[in-house]
């Protein structure tokens, strides 16, 4: 009898030690491939493993990339799900809406997305998804982002972009640039492409269209394609200029915004604190911002930004 006790014993010692063991599944769902976005993934899990949550040894990690297809994105979000994962960690704006419309018990953990209240994800009484946390972003630094124009480029008057009418940042973003342009005497011009198929023949009708100034809105079309818009501005002899960081690596002149992979961090630490206590941790506003140059294209525009200016 003692023996067989204590078979039944060890039994439960090792199911206990595998419960124990046993790893947590994370879901992380980019809406498309891209350089800038990737900081912020790169940050997020960073921050995971400086808190000691590693891959293969206590987590588990499920990646998608939607490739900038909207069905391929919500077919991933239910994959996440039907994985019962123990968090989405969604990068922009389109993952993060996404994973709200097809979870409300999954925690999402955001990151490179507006607030709540901006990409539309606020109930009639304006509360945010109780499942929803992370960093976000509010429309504020598009405004010193735009006042870059007339630092660098007084002369200018036509300010083009493009959008994708299907992002609702992205109109709100393009909203607030008019309102700020007028203020700065600057007209602004934009046209949609809602692929990365139509980017090029749409910047060469923006071009043609007098422009001074390309100015790249948050908007994953812009990021998909960035290198075609550069292609084709560097061409023409148009600089641009962008609210985007991470931009600036890939071809724009100036840039004030976020710190992507900062943005990916922040949330990898939220993240962290919702593994340790269980609970959803409040929603955080992005912290860091930056001013940054690209030198080669400083070069070519005969342009020489001040000491509050990082080159990239």
């Amino acid at each position: 009898m003692a023996r067989i006790l204590s078979f039944f014993l060890c039994l439960t010692l090792l199911s206990c030690g595998s419960d124990s063991q046993k790893k947590i599944k994370i879901g992380f769902v980019d809406a498309l491939e891209d350089e800038t976005l990737a900081k912020a993934r790169q940050g997020f899990f960073v921050a995971l493993k400086d808190s000691g949550y590693v891959k293969d040894e206590n987590i588990e990690i499920i990646y998608r990339n939607a490739q900038n297809d909207l069905p391929v994105l919500t077919q991933s979000v239910d994959y996440l799900i039907s994985q019962q994962v123990d968090v989405i960690a969604t990068n922009a704006t389109l993952s993060t809406i996404t994973a709200v419309q097809r979870t409300s018990s999954l925690p999402v953990c955001m990151m490179v997305s507006p607030s709540p209240q901006l990409a539309g994800l606020q109930n009639k009484d304006g509360g945010n998804p109780p499942n929803l946390f992370g960093v976000y972003e509010t429309l504020e630094y598009i405004d010193t982002a735009l006042t870059l124009i007339k630092t660098l480029f007084p002369e200018a008057k036509r300010v083009g972009t493009l959008i994708n009418q299907s992002e609702p940042q992205s109109v709100d973003a393009l909203n607030r640039i008019k309102s700020k342009a007028a203020l700065l005497g600057l007209e602004v011009v934009s046209a949609p492409a809602n692929s990365s198929a139509e980017t090029q023949l749409v910047t060469e009708s923006l071009i043609n269209s007098q422009i001074d100034v390309f100015f790249a809105l948050p908007d994953n079309t812009i990021f998909a394609s960035f290198e075609t818009i550069v292609a084709s501005c560097n061409r023409a002899q148009i600089p641009i200029l962008t609210s985007e960081a991470g931009l600036v690596g890939r071809g724009a002149l100036a840039a004030f915004g976020a710190d992507m992979y900062q943005w990916g961090y922040d949330a990898g630490i939220s993240c962290v604190n919702y593994l340790k206590t269980g609970k959803i941790p409040p929603l955080k506003k992005l912290s860091k911002r930056l001013k940054t140059y690209n030198p080669q294209q400083a070069k070519a525009f005969n342009v020489k930004p001040d000491s509050s200016f990082i080159a990239f």
